[in-house]
Parts: C-alpha cells; sequence; structure tokens
C-alpha cells in the first residue's frame, strides 16, 4: 500500500509531496574524536593527546548522544544567512561555506532560495559573526533545488564534510540554519527514515530528491543549511518540511523534515563551481502519469538512450530499481535521480502479461535545468 501524501513546504512556500518506502543501512559506531576549538575564532583543530594549548578548549566529537555544544561550536562559522531580494518580494534562508580559497568564497544552498534573484534582485550572505556580504550566483540545479552562491571572502571556515550514505535510521543528526530570519539557529533530532521519495516545486519545474528524513525542527528560513551527523560533518542540505495541510494554521516544523543527501549535493557543487551548469543520470523514458497500479509504467522510450538499447518497451511496468520497491512514478524517478550519470542499475520490470525481467542499465547523461 502507498504511503499517505504529505504536503511540503519549502523556504519560500511552495507545495510538494512525500511518498514511499525506506530502507534501513547498517548501524556502526561513532568513534569519539578529540579536538580543540580556537576560543575566539571557534575553529577546530585535532588534538593528539586529548590536550589543547593555550587559548584553545577541549572538546569531545562524536560522543554517545553527540555533545550538541561542541557541534554547534565546530559547524556554526561555516553557516551562513542569505537574504535575497528580487521584484517578486524578498526571502530567507541558510547555506553552508563549501569551498574557501584566499579570495573566494562557495556556498552551497537550495535552487529555491535564490532563484527569484537570478535574473534581477541582490543576494546577501551574513557571516556567523554578524559580516554581510554581497553574493553572485554560481549555477543553479532545479532538478535536485541545489544552487551555489560565491562571495569575494577568503579563507573562511568551511564545512566538514560527511559520507551520506553511511548514515543509517537513528543516527543522532544536527540542523543548522536561519528559520524565520533567527540566524544561528541549532536544532537536534535523529535520523527517522532514509530514501524517503520527495518532490517540491509545481507542476513541470519539479525537483525530486532522495531525501534523509529527520525530526530535527526545520522551520522555512532552514532551507539550504546543513543537516550534520554526531561528528560535525554535513551529511545533508536542509530543503523541505511537512505541514498538514492548509486546513491547518499551523505552518511550522511537526517533526517531519527532508534533506538532500550529501553525497548529491557534492557531486552537483563541484560541476557547478567548475563549469556553472551541472547534469543529471537518465534512463531514457517518460512514464505514464493516470497510471494507478503499484510501479511505474513506461509510456515513452526516447531513441538511441539507455532504456532503448537495454530493450525496454513501452508498457512495461518498472518494479524494483536496484532492490527498491518502486510504487508509482515518483519514486522510480527519485530512485534514477539517486544516481550519478554513468552508474549502473538494475531494474525489474513486469510485462502485460504479468512475466518480469531484470535489465542491467547504464544510465546515460543529460544537462540539468538551471
Amino acid at each position: 500500500m502507498k504511503s499517505t501524501i504529505l504536503k511540503v513546504l519549502i523556504g519560500f512556500v511552495i507545495g510538494a509531496t512525500a511518498v514511499g518506502g525506506f530502507a534501513i543501512a547498517a548501524n556502526t559506531n561513532v568513534p569519539i574524536v578529540k579536538a580543540c576549538v580556537d576560543n575566539k575564532s571557534k575553529a577546530l583543530y585535532l588534538s593528539t593527546n586529548g590536550n589543547c594549548p593555550k587559548g584553545k578548549s577541549a572538546v569531545d566529537i562524536g560522543a554517545t548522544g553527540a555533545n550538541i555544544k561542541s557541534i554547534a561550536q565546530l559547524v556554526s562559522p561555516a553557516v551562513v544567512s542569505i537574504k535575497v531580494s528580487s521584484v517578486s518580494g524578498s526571502g530567507s534562508g541558510s547555506g553552508s561555506i563549501y569551498k574557501s580559497s584566499s579570495d573566494i568564497s562557495y556556498i552551497i544552498t537550495n535552487n529555491h532560495v535564490v532563484e527569484s534573484a537570478a535574473s534581477t534582485g541582490t543576494i546577501e550572505v551574513e557571516l556567523n559573526n554578524g559580516d554581510i556580504y554581497p553574493a553572485v550566483i554560481i549555477g543553479r540545479n532545479l532538478d535536485y533545488d541545489l544552487a551555489v552562491i560565491s562571495i569575494k571572502k577568503g579563507n573562511l571556515p568551511e564545512i566538514p564534510k560527511g559520507d551520506s550514505s553511511s548514515v543509517a535510521i537513528g543516527d543522532v543528526v544536527i540542523a543548522f540554519g536561519s528559520p524565520l530570519g533567527l540566524s544561528g539557529t541549532v536544532t537536534s533530532g535523529i535520523v527517522s527514515a532514509l530514501n524517503r521519495p520527495v518532490t517540491t516545486g509545481s507542476t513541470n519545474a519539479e525537483s525530486y530528491m532522495d531525501a534523509i528524513q529527520t525530526d530535527a525542527a526545520i522551520n522555512p528560513g532552514n532551507s539550504g543549511g546543513p543537516l550534520v551527523d554526531s561528528q560535525g560533518r554535513i551529511v545533508g542540505v536542509n530543503s523541505a518540511i511537512a505541514t498538514l495541510g492548509s486546513s491547518f494554521s499551523a505552518t511550522g516544523s511537526i517533526g517531519l523534515g527532508f534533506s538532500i543527501p550529501f553525497n548529491q549535493a557534492q557531486r552537483i557543487s563541484d560541476e557547478l563551481i567548475a563549469t556553472g551548469k551541472s547534469t543529471k543520470p537518465i534512463l531514457g523514458v517518460s512514464f505514464d502519469p493516470t497510471y494507478t497500479g503499484v510501479g511505474a509504467r513506461v509510456y515513452l522510450v526516447t531513441p538511441g538512450k539507455a532504456a532503448e538499447k537495454a530493450g525496454i518497451t513501452v508498457g512495461l511496468i518498472v518494479k524494483k530499481i536496484d532492490g527498491f520497491k518502486i510504487n508509482d512514478a515518483i519514486a522510480a524517478i527519485v530512485r534514477i535521480r539517486s544516481h550519478a550519470p554513468g552508474d549502473q542499475v538494475t531494474i525489474v520490470v513486469e510485462s502485460s502479461t504479468g512475466s518480469s525481467k531484470t535489465y542491467t542499465i547504464t544510465l546515460d547523461s543529460a544537462p540539468a535545468l538551471p
């Protein structure tokens, strides 16, 4: 049976839905890392023996239950608030300092946070210390709801990088950002589910994410901020929350937040920084939006692309991708988008007669929507 359809609220109050199930990853023991935090700059340094020199305080990263205070000291200097003004209005969001050289810093955020200023308007970035800098868009990816912006300020603390594929249900996570414009906000929770198919945006302008679901409080304005693990490493980009629908007055967190896995965000951000553009994996099919059965029915097959080369034909129903059950077209699209171009996927299809067949297909590449 399909999961309940949720209405999702993202930074500028755009409707969305969340469907499907989740997969459980194996839990792992989190090591305790001894570190030192500079009392002035809040920069973090590893400690070989647990001792810290004068001017630095000792912290344990990764302790059971997560030392939230230590994580906040580690991560907050790499989190920014983003304010956007344009002819269509103003808005706010959050971001993470991803890369910083001697004279420029690149910041990961959501596309929906900055897209109104893509053609006209201004973007301002407020650092953790209160300094404000004008920002420019380096590149946007509507398909994944990601964007990279930059400011002309170098040598800033970068967000510690994590591995979203190692995240497990039940892991402690901490969300950073500027909900409702309240910069420097930190909330904590756990990973509630993995591989949750979520769409945001509007018809013909939808973003698809293979979301990490968390009960850490996420509210409008948190969009684009980091979700970090118990060692302070970014594992997700906070992007959406579920609401109870228009018949309820509350539009804040109800414990259902969704983040883009960092491994996907990292691939796309690297492409945007390198070229200003990014790619997405494609199977080379369109799915039937009117199909109401369990699975995703192939409506069109693109000539010369991966699906046609493998022998997939119109009318086949996709039932599984990489072992994940496919309930509908959204789940199928999200599962494909969870990969990178060139990855191999295993697809189980069912014919109109009920017979099943398994295909191993190498995904093609296509330009992502800016």
